[in-house]
């Protein structure tokens, strides 16, 4: 059976989560905190970065969220997430490496260190400056998803795919870590409540960093 390393508030392991979720894919979770950069897991993968995928049966190691997403869609039929035509296919990945990159360079990564590594870390206080450049830079990316979802009727086009799936787990973190102003942004927010309400979603919703609570609406479907 497949394991996932990951921890709570990784980012590209919620991406993978969902995507083998509307998949079906079976595994089971370890959890791997990457700042304590365990031996064992620096073995595995060099990088020290979750997630990483592991089925010790067939001696399968995955890496890299992408190649991780990419594996999955080329060795599962099931709920296509990379689907329609060559165009289609390349906007999708465009988006997926736009929100992994852009927006967790410029919301997800700053809330996790101001709010997680700080506190489980290093036990320090978060630095205010930093919390308010993210979340000003989460309005400017909601912004867009906003334009994109008032022109289509998924971020990646007419059906849902791995770009709504990496968008929604950046966000989902970003709203955890109460780095989201959801006002002015229903567009956004209406999509955001439809992936929310979906079955490989549910169980992200539930689980909880130790030290570090959401916001009261995190896990509410009509916030």
């Amino acid at each position: 059976m497949w394991q996932l390393y990951q921890f709570p508030l990784c980012p590209f392991s919620r991406k993978i989560r969902l995507q083998l979720g509307e998949k079906g894919v079976g595994y089971e979770l370890v959890r791997e905190s990457p700042w304590e950069r365990r031996d064992e897991f620096l073995d595995m993968n060099p990088t020290g970065q979750t997630p990483v995928m592991v089925d010790a049966q067939r001696g399968i190691v995955l890496m890299d969220s992408m190649a991780i997403a990419e594996y999955f869609e080329e060795t599962v039929d099931k709920s296509a997430t990379i689907n329609g035509t060559a165009t289609n296919r390349a906007e999708i990945r465009r988006l997926v490496t736009w929100f992994d990159t852009h927006f967790y360079r410029d919301v997800t990564e700053r809330l996790l260190h101001e709010r997680m590594v700080k506190r489980i870390a290093q036990r320090t206080a978060p630095d205010a400056k930093g919390l308010r450049e993210a979340m000003k830079a989460a309005v400017g990316h909601l912004d867009y998803t906003d334009y994109l979802l008032d022109h289509r009727q998924w971020l990646g086009g007419a059906t849902m795919s791995l770009a709504d799936l990496a968008a929604a787990a950046q966000i989902s973190i970003a709203d955890y870590l109460g780095g989201i102003d959801w006002k002015g942004h229903e567009q956004t927010a209406r999509w955001y409540r439809g992936l929310k309400s979906r079955p490989s979603f549910r169980p992200l919703l539930a689980e909880r960093m130790e030290m570090v609570a959401p916001p009261p609406h995190y896990d509410n479907l009509d916030f």
